[in-house]
Parts: C-alpha cells; structure tokens; sequence
C-alpha cells in the first residue's frame, strides 16, 4: 500500500467513526415543527405539497422506525461528502483535509444537520454528489459515468426536498460541466426553468400531493409588503379594509410571511386567497412591481437584510439549532444529554458571524472571482451564491437553517480553492467589503434592542 493510499484509507475511517459517533449521539435526531407534520403526512399516505412530498414519500418506506432512519441518511451524506473531499486531497495537502472534517464538526452547523428537515436533506444529498464528483476532480482523473448517474440522482432528490435549490444546483451542474460563462449561464437558466416547471407536475401527479396554497404565500406576501408602503391601490388585489387591518395589526414583517397566514393576526383576511389559483396572484404582482418599484425594493431588501442577518438586533432568533424536540402525539422523543449539550454549546455560537449569510455571501462572491468558476472549489462557490441570490425575489422567512448549504459550500470552496495569490485585488476587496460587513453587523448587535425570543412573539 502506497503511502497516498494509506492516508487515505485513515480519512476514509476517520469519517466512518464520526459517522457512527453522530448518529450514536444524536440519534433519534431533533423533531421540529415541520418534522411533524411530515411524518404525519409519511405515517397516514396522505401528502400535500407544504412540505416536500419526496421526504415524506422516503420516510413512510420506514416510517415506523421513528426518525433516526431519516438523521443516518442526513449524517451518512453529511459525512460521505466530507470524507470525500478530504481522501482526494490528503496526499496532498493534509492540513486542508482535516480542514474540511473540521466542518463538517463545527458546532453550529452540525447541530442543524442533525435535525430532521428539508433544509438538512437538500444539504446531506448535495453534500454527497459534491464529494463524489470531488473524489476524482480533485485527483485530476475523470469522472465515471456510474459516478455522474449516482450524483445526478442525489441533486435530483435535493432539487425535489428544497423548493428553492435548483438555485443552487443549476449554477454546481453549470460550473462543473461548462468552461465558458455564455454556456454556463444558458445551462443555468435551462435547468432552473426546466426544475421550475416540471416540479408540480412530479409533486402532485407523480408524488400525489395536494395542494396546500403553498405556492401563494411568496405573491401574496409581497403583494401585502407593496401595500403598507403605498397610498391604496385597488390593482393590488386587496381591498381597503383588508389594507387597513394588515397595517393596523402590522401583519407585515421583514421577518417571516407567517403573521399574513395566521389567523390570529391577519390570515382570516386573506382567507379569500386560498381558492385562488397562484398564476391570478402572480399575475397582480407583475404589474405591482412596475407601477410601485421602490415599494417592492423597499419589502424586498428589509426581508432580504433578516435573513442575510446583517443589521438586525443581538438574538434575532431561529439562528441557533434546536435545543430540544417539538411535543408531538407520536411518541416521537429526542436525543440524550450529550446531544443536547451539544446543542446548547452551538447556541452560544448564534450571533457570531460564522451565522450570518451576509459574511458567506461576500466570501462566495470574492471566491467566484478569484476562481473564474472554475474547478469544483469554484461551482461550490457559484452554488452557495446562486442560492443566497435568489432570496432576493424568492424567500418569505430568515431561518438560518436555509442557508445551512450555501455556509457549508461556501467553507468548503474556501479550503479546495488553490491559494489566492495572482489576484491581490480581488481579496482586497474581499477583505474590505467583508471588514465594513463585520463592523455593520457589530454595530448593529451592540446598539439594538433584544428583539422577541419565542415564534409566538414574534408573531405580534
């Protein structure tokens, strides 16, 4: 056995071993709200498309197992990329591999990888096509045709488990399989357009979901944001009371769509909506943009500061993973004290700038650049840029959890990228930009109140 063999086959059992310590640990992983209403959905064989059917669908093939079949699934693709990563590259540069197995321990982010969501399954599956695809880029060797099926199958099941990630698929697949930017944006908008459309079809005829109206909520949330902001406008869709009372109960928050959809605060006045078919809304909000483009920024850019977290006060909550799991009528418990220790520890790490998106997406814009796009360091680059791009016109909520996949990409290109010496002023400016981002953020920690520190209270 060659010594480039020998440490690989070390990285190779070292991720085994966190593999099992994880789901040891963690097992039966962290119920959430969402993880509820999907099992229910997996337990019953009746689905709907608020959550991701294709996650319910895997989950009822061993539903009465409880959830730590879906958290092996989430650690195995966790740690099957990571393990990867690191075998192909430690011949070479050792420090960098265990580099890359140190992400794949830091606190924070394992600590929602371990819980069971749709954010955590996009990330394990995509995770997993990065490391097989990266086992042979990153040797310098060809990428087997099984390979390719076996990756293409994975960013399938992540395109169907997330909404929103064929915004960053697109541009990965784009990035690895084209070497010039004309074909690389054409790949990008054919396969975003192609996701776009063929995913109701599989989510309801295929996968036999119902419609839940979640298609709405993003028109509707906006269609209420242009609303506020302007003197009454009856091309918006909603009538004055209605006008009246969103603005009256503040039912508009840069934070999350949810206060709009709860009854208790202004979701009986949308009730209206829930027959509607979401092209008509979709049709309203086209023509609102146009006539009311500052209003429309306006909304967009204050929902766009929360979830990228940058001026926003100390605890802005939903950043720190689950301490605990949801009640729930099905039995379904949590881990055990060094899990939740574990998570009480991530907590602590909340408000540091390792959790906010805004630093990552500074750090994937200076990496694209420095890299062209080229190599997989640049497609993760492109892939966590693509998906923090997209909150600008596509996201109704600031969970740290949705950009679980573009932080972790965009730390692991940082690893595989070569060093950045031929562009000095490109990390400069990097380095600038990043610099008046942490003290923006500081400052805006250090002076704004504590906000609310329950969803419920959130909600008012």
């Amino acid at each position: 056995m060659t010594r480039a063999h020998s440490h690989r086959l070390r990285v190779i059992v070292a991720a085994l071993i966190l593999f099992a310590l994880g789901v040891a640990i963690f097992s039966p992983g962290f119920i959430q709200y969402d993880s509820v209403g999907q099992y229910a959905q997996a337990l019953t064989g009746k689905y709907d498309d608020w959550h991701p059917p294709i996650m319910a669908r895997l989950w009822s093939l061993f539903v009465h197992r409880g959830t730590a079949p879906m958290l092996a699934l989430q650690l195995a693709g966790w740690w099957l990329g990571l393990g990867a990563l690191a075998a192909a590259i430690v011949d070479r540069r050792p420090r960098a591999a265990l580099m890359v197995l140190a992400v794949g321990l830091m606190p924070p982010w394992l600590g929602w990888q371990v819980a069971i969501l749709k954010d955590a399954q996009m990330t394990a599956a995509m995770l997993a096509a990065a490391g097989i695809i990266g086992w042979w880029r990153l040797r310098g060797a060809s990428v087997p045709r099984g390979a390719w099926g076996a990756a293409a199958l994975l960013l399938v099941y992540a395109a169907l488990v997330r909404a929103n990630a064929i915004f960053a698929i697109a541009p990965f697949v784009a990035l690895l399989v084209a070497d010039r930017w004309p074909r690389r944006i054409a790949i990008t908008i054919a396969l975003t357009l192609v996701t776009l459309a063929a995913a109701p079809f599989v989510n309801h005829r295929l996968l036999g979901a119902a419609d839940s109206g979640v298609a709405r909520t993003q028109a509707l949330y906006d269609l209420a944001g242009i609303a506020v902001r302007v003197p009454y406008d009856p091309r918006l869709g909603l009538s004055p009371a209605e006008v009246v009372e969103i603005r009256a109960k503040h039912c508009v928050k840069p934070f999350f769509w949810d206060p709009l959809g709860e009854p208790a605060r202004c979701g009986t006045r949308l009730h209206r909506f829930e027959k509607t078919p979401p092209g008509q809304i979709y049709a309203r909000l086209a023509p609102a943009i146009l006539h009311h483009p500052l209003a429309y920024a306006e909304q967009r850019l204050a929902h766009v500061n929360s979830t990228w977290r940058l001026w926003v006060p100390p605890g802005w909550i939903n950043a720190a993973p689950p301490q605990g799991s949801e009640p729930n009528d099905y039995h379904l418990g949590q881990p055990g004290r060094t899990a939740l220790a574990w998570q009480k520890m991530a907590g602590r790490w909340a408000d540091m700038p390792i959790m906010w998106p805004i630093v990552w997406l500074v750090l994937a814009a200076g990496g694209l650049a420095v890299t062209r796009g080229n190599g997989l360091a640049g497609a993760l680059f492109g892939s966590a840029l693509g998906l923090e791009a997209s909150f600008l016109v596509i996201s109704v909520a600031s969970d740290v959890r949705y950009h679980l996949w573009p932080i972790v990409a965009c730390a692991l290109g940082l690893i595989l990228a070569k060093p950045w010496h031929g562009d000095r002023w490109i990390v400069r400016t990097t380095g600038v930009v990043l610099v008046v981002v942490l003290i923006v953020g500081g400052i805006a920690r250090a002076t704004m109140p504590l906000p609310p520190q329950s969803y419920e209270a959130m909600l008012i």
